[in-house]
């Protein structure tokens, strides 16, 4: 099989990379070369920006695709380019958009391909949604043999999952831990979600890679096993040999305070309970199973991050911000009790 991935570095991607050339896949990944150093032999790379579209259009000339994955485009301008690059030139052409697109709130926390699409807390996940609607639109209309996979919560080593952190990433959350400072975790923490390790996402991604019933289709690929977010961080708390010290924070208080995108990427996505149903991929993939379970996977995380410091990035603002959280907070119930 012959694979071009528009991207091919990130969480998502990289399982899938390392999986594929195991299997001895013919795989091309184009991107403009800035995080290459670690990737595996084998892979051949066609260095270039995906936004370069007369350029991109030349180094494609000659080659014929049975799958094209876009892993980092994100509106419908950046598909309406894929269009014009890859129609007639792959059998299948594979979307990643997002779980974050259904319905939110939920109608039904039990979320299936039917589950309706819509997010009126989060700009990222309307903009997947209008991807889609083109895609859709490209498959009735021209044939155009697409498939679109919506991941969820997907994590591999180079990264601890939280919902709430700063914009240089969650190791200062795991920082505070270690140093016994107040966690914050978002409502009361009994919220319902699911994390999938990237090595499982990679197996279900790969069994609908030119597979002919998954054309025309939306598929999410996630772990049958459901946390709350209590749990998810007293997994990561017990990784790392420490007890919890946690303080729970109202969603909408934390997407009110804070320069973060918590608005979308809580009230519009992480601060509600969703549970996967996966019954149509386990169709279209006979014998899929996710079998890395959350604390295995996490301790592996945890592991890996401690072994290599280059990857534990300090936030000193995202720390202050959580003081002060826990500092107002305390004030106001010594206020109310006053």
């Amino acid at each position: 099989m012959k694979v071009l991935f528009i991207g091919g570095t990130g969480i998502i991607s990289s399982g899938i990379t390392k999986q594929l050339l195991e299997e001895g896949c013919e795989l091309y990944l184009l991107n403009r070369g800035n995080r290459n150093e670690n990737l595996p032999a084998g892979v051949n790379i066609i260095k270039a920006d995906i936004n370069d579209e007369a350029n991109v259009a030349k180094l494609i000339e000659n080659h014929q695709f049975d799958v094209v994955a876009d892993f980092i485009a994100f509106g419908v301008a950046q598909l309406e380019r894929d269009f014009r690059l890859f129609n007639g030139k792959t059998k299948q052409f594979i979307f990643i958009s997002s779980a974050s697109a259904y319905q939110t709130p939920l109608s039904d926390y039990r979320i299936t391909e039917g589950t309706p699409l819509s997010n009126p807390y989060w700009e990222y996940s309307r903009n997947k949604i209008a991807c889609e609607e083109y895609l859709i639109k490209q498959y009735r209309e021209n044939g155009f043999p697409i498939t679109i996979i919506r991941p969820s919560h997907t994590y591999d080593e180079r990264s601890i999952p939280l919902g709430v952190h700063g914009s240089k990433g969650s190791w200062q959350v795991a920082k505070r831990m270690l140093e016994n400072k107040p966690v914050i975790i978002h409502g009361d923490g009994t919220s319902l979600w699911t994390m999938t390790h990237n090595s499982d996402f990679a197996k279900g991604f790969i069994g609908l890679m030119g597979n002919i019933h998954a054309i025309g289709e939306s598929v999410h690929i996630t772990t049958d096993e459901t946390v709350t977010w209590n749990q998810i961080h007293e997994i990561i708390a017990d990784a790392l040999g420490v007890k919890l010290n946690a303080v729970h924070v109202s969603s909408d208080f934390l997407a009110a305070c804070s320069d973060e995108d918590y608005r979308g990427g809580l009230l519009g996505d992480k601060a509600n309970s969703v549970v996967f149903d996966n019954s149509k991929l386990k169709r279209l993939v006979p014998g899929f199973e996710a079998t890395t379970r959350l604390d295995q996977g996490i301790k592996q995380t945890i592991a890996y991050i401690l072994a290599h410091p280059e990857l534990q990035t300090e936030d000193t603002e995202f720390d202050s911000w959580c003081d002060k959280v826990v500092l107002e907070l305390d004030a106001a119930i010594w206020r109310i009790k006053g």
